[in-house]
C-alpha cells in the first residue's frame, strides 16, 4: 500500500467535504441565487463523474478483478459490484426523508420567501438537512478516498467535482438555520459540520483496505465506487441542476466537464 498516496486521499476527502462550509458562507452574503451558473457547475461535475466512472475506475477495477479471474468472471463481477454501489447509494437515499433530502434543491429565494420567521420549523429544516446531507456525503467520502488511492489523480478530480456540489448544499444548510436563529457563526459551522462525514467514510474505505490488504478487494470496492458516482450524478447532481430551470445550461456544463477531464486525463 502507498502510505503517500493514503495521506493525499485523506486530504482530498476533507477538502471535498468541508466545501459545504463555502456554502454556508455563500449564503450570507449572495442575495439572489445565480442559477445559470449554478446548473453549469452541477451539470460540469456529473459529467466529470460520470466519465471518470466509465472509463477509469471501471476500467481499473476490471483489471484489478482480472488478474485474480477469468476475463468472463471478471466482467461479471465488476458489473455485479458495480450495482452493488447503486444499490447501497439508493438504499441511503432511500432512508433519508424526501422533505430534508438534499437531491431538492432550492434556492436562497425560496428559502427565504418574505414571510414572518418561523423559528423552530426553520431550524428543524436545517438541522435535518444538515443529517441528511452528512448521510449522503458518507459514501461520497469512500468514493474519493478509493479513487485517491488508486490513482491520486483520478482522486483530485473527483474531489474537485464533490466540492462543487457540496457547495450549493452549504448552503441549504446555512440559510434556514441563519433565519431562524439569526446566528451566522451558526449557520456557518452546521454547514462545515454536514460535510465531516466525508473524512469519516474516507476512515471506513481506510479499514476496509487494511483489515483486507489484497489488490482483489480494491478492485472490488473500485467497482462499488463507481456505482456510487453514477448514482450521484443521475440522481443527485443532473436533477438539482435541472431544478434551477436551466436546461441548456445544465447540458453545456455537463459536456464541458466531460471533455475537460477527459484532456486533463490524456496529458497528465
Amino acid at each position: 500500500m502507498d502510505w503517500s498516496n493514503i495521506y493525499i486521499a485523506f486530504g482530498l476527502t476533507l477538502i471535498a467535504g468541508l466545501a459545504t462550509a463555502i456554502g454556508g458562507g455563500i449564503a450570507f452574503f449572495a442575495k439572489r441565487t445565480n442559477t445559470s451558473f449554478l446548473s453549469y457547475s452541477l451539470g460540469f461535475s456529473a459529467g466529470v463523474m460520470i466519465y471518470i466512472s466509465f472509463t477509469e475506475i471501471l476500467g481499473e477495477a476490471r483489471i484489478i478483478i482480472g488478474e485474480h479471474f477469468t476475463e468472463t468472471g471478471s466482467a461479471w463481477l465488476t458489473f455485479i459490484f458495480f450495482i452493488a454501489g447503486v444499490f447501497l447509494t439508493a438504499l441511503i437515499d432511500k432512508l433519508v426523508p424526501s422533505r430534508e433530502n438534499p437531491h431538492e434543491m432550492r434556492s436562497l429565494e425560496q428559502m427565504d420567501d418574505g414571510r414572518p420567521c418561523r423559528g423552530k420549523r426553520l431550524m428543524r429544516v436545517g438541522l435535518f438537512t444538515a443529517v441528511a446531507i452528512a448521510i449522503h456525503n458518507f459514501p461520497e467520502g469512500i468514493a474519493t478516498f478509493m479513487s485517491g488511492v488508486s490513482d491520486i489523480t483520478v482522486g483530485v478530480s473527483i474531489a474537485l467535482a464533490i466540492a462543487i456540489h457540496n457547495i450549493p448544499e452549504g448552503i441549504a444548510v446555512s440559510v434556514p438555520i441563519y433565519y431562524a436563529t439569526g446566528s451566522r457563526k451558526k449557520a456557518f459551522w452546521w454547514a462545515a459540520l454536514s460535510g465531516l462525514s466525508e473524512p469519516v467514510g474516507a476512515l471506513v474505505g481506510y479499514f476496509i483496505l487494511t483489515l483486507f490488504s489484497s489488490q482483489l478487494v480494491l478492485g472490488y470496492v473500485l467497482a462499488i465506487v463507481a456505482g456510487i458516482m453514477i448514482y450521484i450524478s443521475f440522481d443527485e447532481l443532473l436533477p438539482a441542476a435541472h431544478k434551477y430551470g436551466k436546461h441548456h445550461t445544465t447540458i453545456y456544463g455537463l459536456i464541458s466537464g466531460i471533455i475537460v477531464i477527459g484532456i486533463s486525463l490524456m496529458l497528465i
